[in-house]
């Protein structure tokens, strides 16, 4: 378990985090979700101990976490730490050795990340004269080569096609399956909902939803329905009883009442109008749980 316990920093007069506090299990994929400049980096950093909180602790299966355990760290910042002139195997298995892993093994996994994530390079390539998407997977491959027991990964999927980013998912999910806790920031929330078992969302350094997506989204006041009333003219749905909001598209509404109790009353009304030919309660997206979070 990844404990992250009433962590505070503050970098001179700003406070950039607020007794954040938030667990990863092992084997759990951890969405991190927040604007530009919320904290999530500065958070990884203090996970890394490339920063120091000024309050609160990061714990490892409960106890503080030591250099050994850092040791096991995989990490991809979201600026490219790589070197330009090395060709990416080589590099590669430099890391991987640095984390303690035999030369030979390093190697070994160094061959095995640069095919598996799809890296297209000649042999004698040096990074740099790679394109911008394959620098990311190499990137990538070095969080991944020495076999790490956690992950925490800021923004990986930039610049990555596809074809690419389905290849990395895969690589994650496997890692997590393995037992890893596995962090990540994106500002792809669709591909956070694809992937996450669990996201922790991020405002003005406090956290300000976190959670199973299925259980964000289960929230009442997060409620809609979508209804379809056969004939309708426009302007039906704001007509209807027990609103807040209707957003209308010919027959078409999506509507947020004023608690799911109301249900059958609003259902009985749109009767009253014509046919209805869809009711159905709408799970809302990420996207609409991080606007609504980041506002409260």
């Amino acid at each position: 378990m990844l404990g992250i316990l009433n962590v505070d920093k503050q970098f001179g007069d700003k406070v950039v985090l607020r007794d954040l506090s938030f667990e990863v299990r092992p084997g759990e994929l951890f969405g991190f979700c927040g604007a530009n400049g919320s904290g999530k980096t500065t958070t990884m950093r203090i996970i890394l101990g490339l920063l120091r909180a000024d309050r609160g602790e990061i714990t490892w299966n409960g106890a503080p976490m030591d250099a050994e355990t850092r040791q096991s760290i995989g990490y991809m910042p979201e600026e490219r730490g790589l070197y330009p002139k090395m060709r990416p195997a080589e590099q590669l298995a430099y890391f991987a050795q640095l984390h303690g892993m035999p030369a030979d093994e390093a190697k070994r996994s160094a061959d095995y990340w640069i095919e598996r994530l799809g890296v297209k390079h000649e042999p004698k390539d040096t990074l740099e004269k790679l394109s911008l998407g394959n620098q990311q997977k190499v990137q990538m491959a070095a969080a991944l080569v020495h076999d790490p027991k956690i992950l925490v990964l800021d923004e990986p999927f930039s610049g990555l096609d596809p074809v690419a980013v389905d290849a990395l998912l895969d690589a994650l999910t496997e890692k997590a399956r393995a037992g890893a806790p596995v962090i990540f920031s994106s500002h792809q929330l669709d591909l956070v909902e694809r992937l996450c078992d669990s996201v922790g969302i991020i405002s003005g350094g406090r956290m300000v939803a976190a959670g199973p997506v299925d259980s964000l989204r289960a929230k009442e006041s997060r409620k809609q329905l979508l209804l379809t009333v056969a004939g309708a003219q426009p302007g039906w749905a704001r007509q209807l009883p027990h609103v807040v909001e209707a957003s209308e598209t010919g027959t078409s509404a999506v509507l947020t009442p004023t608690s799911p109790e109301v249900a059958n009353e609003i259902l009985q009304a749109a009767l009253a109008i014509g046919a209805v030919e869809r009711f159905v309660w709408k799970a809302p997206t990420l996207t609409e749980i991080f606007r609504e979070a980041v506002a409260a």
